[in-house]
């Protein structure tokens, strides 16, 4: 028999890959469930835009035919809505796969990276697949500890570190003055590769300006995504802000025609809708809002988020609490899939749904207690 893992790169041996679970088809079958509530994954659960679906729905009769190479239509039109050179904008078939394309632009055997240990677990594992020395930084509390992370960045001359803003899991944001000496205080050959996936949901006075990094030529690559705020996560579409020698490199390691026709089409409607990302922002901080108040008020503490999810604390075991939800039809994500025990993490959604969510947390947490 061939042995494949000796065949493959070195850097691949003990990883495992990710795994999302069971489908939620698999779990309504096992349980006996004729609903299930999807509130584990962030997706957005309240709709993407009409627009975006009709040219999604438009572009279905071109699909005979490979995307334009460039991408040039899409480019044009996230430049213009951000404000940025139409050179800065590389899309990609979702945010992780600019991820693993910054990881195979810039990481190599014994390339040393930062990344915080409360973070998304990709970032470490693609580092690790192209041989990269990964350091994972201890959080201060439920915060990334950026003077920490710049210190070990220092220590190890690190080539790559990698930051969500916002923080997933915790939903917590950067303080925008923290980040820019954050900045000063990497060493010489440092680039930040900032995942921005939940930027949108932020409020834009708090952020840190990371398209302004790169027009001014910070070593900064910020990812965004199609996936939350718009809610064309089953598109796969998303892009990085970045300087055109970046582009270049990403357009490099990227294979062909990475993205499809309806993705693209879509997205570029959906950054088209005056207003959209405000409105959503709004609906989105408001229903948090109603979860986080019922909770507290059945002794449910939660962390201040600028996202669409909510990390509450429940004091008791999260794996019990998630199997009594699951029984009535609420999918959620145990705090111990990321280091938090007796945490649970919460996808937003419309306020009837976070009222009867928080009702049931609370029963759940009650019945383990």
């Amino acid at each position: 028999m061939t042995d494949w893992e000796r065949l493959a790169r070195p850097s691949l041996r003990g990883l495992a890959r990710y795994d999302p679970g069971p489908t939620r088809d698999e779990l309504r079958a096992r349980h006996g469930l004729a609903d299930l509530e999807p509130l584990n994954w962030n997706e957005d659960l309240f709709g993407p835009p009409q627009e975006a679906l009709d040219a999604a729905a438009d572009e279905l009769r071109r699909a005979s035919l490979y995307p334009e190479r460039a991408f040039a239509d899409f480019r044009d039109a996230v430049a213009g809505w951000l404000r940025v050179p139409a050179a800065s904008i590389v899309p990609a078939h979702g945010a992780q796969a600019l991820i693993a394309s910054a990881a195979a632009a810039f990481i190599d055997r014994g390339t040393a990276v930062v990344a915080p240990r409360l973070t998304y677990g990709l970032y470490a594992q693609v580092s690790a697949a192209r041989g990269g020395e990964v350091t994972r930084v201890e959080a201060d509390g439920l915060a990334v500890d950026l003077e920490r992370m710049a210190a070990e960045a220092r220590a190890r001359d690190a080539r790559v570190v990698w930051i969500c803003d916002p923080n997933n899991p915790t939903g917590a944001l950067i303080d925008a003055g923290d980040w820019s000496r954050f900045l000063d205080l990497l060493p010489a050959d440092c680039l930040v590769v900032a995942d921005e996936a939940y930027i949108d949901f932020a409020e834009p006075e708090l952020r840190a300006d990371r398209v302004r990094d790169v027009l001014e030529g910070r070593p900064v690559i910020a990812i965004r995504s199609f996936s939350k705020i718009f809610g064309l996560a089953g598109l796969r579409i998303g892009y990085a802000v970045c300087d055109p020698a970046v582009a270049r490199l990403f357009d490099i390691v990227q294979e062909p025609f990475n993205v499809n026709r309806v993705g693209l089409a879509a997205g570029r409607a959906a950054v088209g809708v005056p207003g959209f990302v405000e409105r959503r922002r709004a609906e989105v901080a408001g229903a948090r809002a109603v979860l986080a108040s019922e909770l507290a008020e059945a002794g449910i503490p939660s962390h201040p988020s600028q996202t669409n999810f909510l990390l509450a604390d429940l004091g008791v075991d999260d794996r019990a609490v998630c199997e009594g939800l699951l029984q009535r039809g609420l999918l959620v994500r145990g705090g111990h899939e990321f280091g938090l025990p007796g945490r649970l993490r919460v996808t937003i959604g419309p306020e009837p749904l976070m009222r009867r969510a928080a009702a049931q947390i609370a029963w759940a947490a009650g019945a383990v207690g």
